[in-house]
């Protein structure tokens, strides 16, 4: 593998990371701020992004254990990504939910241009 490929492949994993973490707090955000009631608040703001989290181990992660293959692969992150996009902007957070909308976008692009995404 040459330098320039590694390089390539710990930017697009940092990328990710970055996007992930971001969604994991859209969706915790949105989950204490979606309901009536501060139990059930609470239950979607640790619920939601633990759920999430679960999913993105077992089948988009690296190391998942249900790996899927491009393209499904990078339909499955859109949908995780604009997901926490649609959370940011019904807890009211719109100018936020659209900086992240516009990164995901970018990245995806990125990712199908440079085909950095994993196989």
């Amino acid at each position: 593998m040459k330098r320039s490929d590694e390089s390539i492949k710990i930017v697009r994993a940092a990328r990710f990371f970055l996007l992930e973490l971001g969604s994991l707090a859209s969706y915790g955000y949105w989950g204490f701020h979606a309901a009536d009631g501060q139990l059930l608040r609470i239950l979607l703001g640790i619920e939601t992004p633990l759920v999430v989290t679960v999913f993105w181990g077992v089948v988009l992660s690296p190391k998942a254990k249900i790996p899927v293959k491009p393209p499904l692969r990078l339909i499955l992150q859109l949908i995780v990504f604009t997901g926490a996009s649609w959370a940011l902007y019904a807890a009211g957070q719109s100018a936020l939910a659209f900086v992240l909308l516009a990164v995901t976008i970018l990245t995806m692009i990125l990712t199908i241009l440079l085909k950095t995404y994993q196989s």
